[in-house]
């Protein structure tokens, strides 16, 4: 089984970034990191738990959401099993709980398609 940890959260005024890791563990000699896309979701007070970002597992495919692109940056280390998503140029509509998500194979924008899950981190953007 794939676990996941988040870490990075916290407050931040506007404009300022915020660096979320994602540390994966839990694979074996036949369940490699590599096989896995990551995925960044996002859930605020309220609503739906939204997709803002994914990195595929071996092909280097990003995906962002149209609310964060050009201000995040999805990136992955093999070596240490982590994803990291820069913040940058945030928001006060950034805020939220943040939880990265695996899946052998493909990033997908559906969250059901995701088996294992993070405990979620809050990231909060003051005015």
């Amino acid at each position: 089984e794939v676990q996941l940890v988040e870490s990075g959260g916290g407050l931040v005024q506007a404009g300022g970034s915020l660096r979320l890791s994602c540390a994966a563990s839990g694979f074996t000699f036949n369940r490699y990191f590599i096989d896995f896309a990551i995925a960044w979701f996002r859930q605020a007070p309220g609503k739906e738990r939204e997709d803002i970002s994914c990195i595929g597992s071996s092909d280097g495919y990003t995906y962002y959401a149209d609310s964060v692109r050009g201000r995040f940056t999805i990136s992955r280390d093999n070596a240490r099993n982590t994803v990291t998503l820069q913040m940058n140029s945030l928001k006060p509509e950034d805020t939220a709980v943040y939880y990265c998500a695996a899946r052998r194979g493909y990033c997908s924008a559906e969250r059901v398609l995701f088996g294992s899950w993070g405990q979620g981190t809050q990231v909060t953007v003051s005015s």
